[in-house]
Formats: C-alpha cells, sequence, structure tokens
C-alpha cells in the first residue's frame, strides 16, 4: 500500500544483478563483460560465496571491487571532470558509511548481487497503477559501473518506469549541475 503523500520515486542509475532471471542470458553476458576483470571477480565472490566478500573486498592480492576502490578506469570521462572539481566525493560520506564499512559497503554487494527470491523485472507492479504518483529511472549512457543496456532492458519490461536517459554521462548524476533539480520537478510536477 502506498501512502497517498508519496510524490514518486527516483531511482538514480540503481545496481542491476547479472543473475536475475528475467534477463536474456546474451544481454546479462555482454553487460557483464563490460566490467572490469576485478569488478567482474568481485561480483562473482558476492554471487557465489557471500561469506567471502568482505575478505575478497580487503585484502591486498587482487584489486577489489571498483565500487568500493573508486579507481579512475570506473568513471566516465564526464564522472572524472565532476570528481576533479571535487576530490572528497571519492570518498564514501560518513552518512553512507554510518553503520561501518562492512554493513555499508560489503553487504550491500552481498545483498544486491546475490540470489534474489523473486525477479524484479517480472514480479514488479506499478506501485502508483491511479497515476497518483510516478518512478523514475535516472540513467547515463556512458555510466561503466551501472550498465545501459540492463536499464533499458528493465524499462521496456516494466512500461510504467519514466526512464530519463542522460547522453554523454556517467555514473555521477547528482553530481552534475541542475540534475537534482530535474530529478525533484519531474517527481513533484511530472515534468519530463
Amino acid at each position: 500500500v502506498i501512502n497517498c503523500r508519496l510524490a514518486g520515486a527516483a531511482l538514480i542509475a540503481p545496481a542491476v544483478n547479472y543473475w536475475w532471471p528475467g534477463f536474456p542470458a546474451n544481454l546479462s553476458t555482454e553487460a557483464y563483460a563490460l566490467q572490469h576483470p576485478a569488478d567482474q571477480w568481485a561480483l562473482r565472490v558476492a554471487h557465489y560465496a557471500p561469506w567471502l566478500t568482505y575478505w575478497w573486498n580487503t585484502q591486498k592480492w587482487f584489486r577489489s571491487s571498483g565500487v568500493i576502490t573508486g579507481p579512475p578506469e570506473v568513471f566516465s570521462r564526464q564522472d572524472l571532470e565532476l570528481l576533479s572539481q571535487d576530490p572528497e566525493r571519492r570518498k564514501p560520506r560518513p552518512l553512507v558509511t554510518s553503520q561501518g564499512e562492512f554493513e555499508s559497503l560489503h553487504r550491500d554487494l552481498m545483498v544486491g548481487f546475490g540470489t534474489w527470491e523473486f525477479d524484479p523485472i517480472m514480479d514488479i507492479e506499478n506501485p502508483f497503477p491511479n497515476q497518483e504518483g510516478s518512478v523514475h529511472l535516472w540513467q547515463g549512457d556512458e555510466d561503466r559501473l551501472v550498465p545501459v543496456s540492463l536499464q533499458r532492458y528493465i524499462v521496456q519490461r516494466l512500461p510504467w518506469i519514466r526512464y530519463n536517459e542522460l547522453p554523454g554521462s556517467g555514473h555521477m548524476l547528482p553530481y552534475i549541475p541542475q540534475i537534482s533539480r530535474r530529478i525533484v520537478k519531474a517527481l513533484l510536477l511530472g515534468e519530463k
């Protein structure tokens, strides 16, 4: 049951699990192959051996998840420009890790890329069937952390999601001047 005071929901470059059964195998395989090899390993560990996720991402022999370490190759050209304007953005903010690094970063990988009991692509229904709110998905077409091809597939399967793809943008969408304002306007005023 949705509270009638909820204007909507905005998903900004949300993580996508390559193992969701609703994805065609070739599509998820192609998108997975676009990830840096170290990230492929980190995601495999989170999916197939979640109890090793913390160890994998804190050991020193191999590079761990790019989401956690933030090496330059996981960012688009625009992301790197935005980060150069404020290098502090690369560091997890205290609020993000307020429950501790394990709970906030490593468990997120285990949950996000683990085995799910339902298929979000097939099992989620429109939370606003009477148009009393909206769900928006914002995605940069040059995002190197979240493949745009999987987001496009999701919105084809769930046409009630209002898809906003930003050409030339990467993963750091909220740091683009005026984007946060556009997201709020889209939710509250129904603007595209």
